[in-house]
């Protein structure tokens, strides 16, 4: 279940991440690696996030282009592959998805076909923000993602 895509102006949103280039069937390995290794940097610099990103650099070809991190206040430096980073500013389409995240290309696909049917043109990354953290004892019908995509 989603809401309804909207535009939104987005101000640039400072990030801590890992980047990778991975095949899909590598892409969950690398969002629970890069999660884990994350956490424990920010943890060790004492800052703490506000949620989880995945930000796709480029679109996906025979490899997938992205960034996985944490949405932080405050100054990182850099540790081992974990460096500051940001979520981009400017004019987005955004969608809320509500639901098992194995449900999110169908979000994906709802968001692009509506941004195209209102005769706009994507502009660079897309990235989703995991506003609910999951835990073992999470109904998975209750995450919250939202959804971008940078706008022309």
């Amino acid at each position: 279940m989603s809401a309804q895509p909207e535009i939104v102006d987005l101000e640039p949103t400072p990030t801590v991440a890992v980047r990778g280039t991975v095949t899909m069937a590598e892409l969950r390995d690398f969002y629970d690696r890069s999660f884990g290794t994350v956490a424990k940097a920010v943890a060790q610099q004492g800052i703490t996030p506000s949620a989880a990103y995945g930000l796709f650099l480029a679109p996906p070809a025979d490899g997938v282009e992205l960034e996985v991190g944490m949405l932080v206040n405050g100054a990182f430096e850099v540790d081992g592959d974990v460096t500051p980073s940001s979520l981009p500013g400017g004019r987005a389409a955004h969608l809320v998805h509500t639901g098992p995240y194995d449900d999110l290309p169908a979000s994906w696909q709802r968001l692009t076909t509506w941004v195209d049917e209102q005769g706009l043109t994507p502009a660079g990354p897309m990235w989703e923000v995991y506003v609910t953290e999951p835990t073992p004892e999470s109904d998975p019908a209750t995450l919250r993602t939202d959804l971008f995509c940078s706008l022309a």
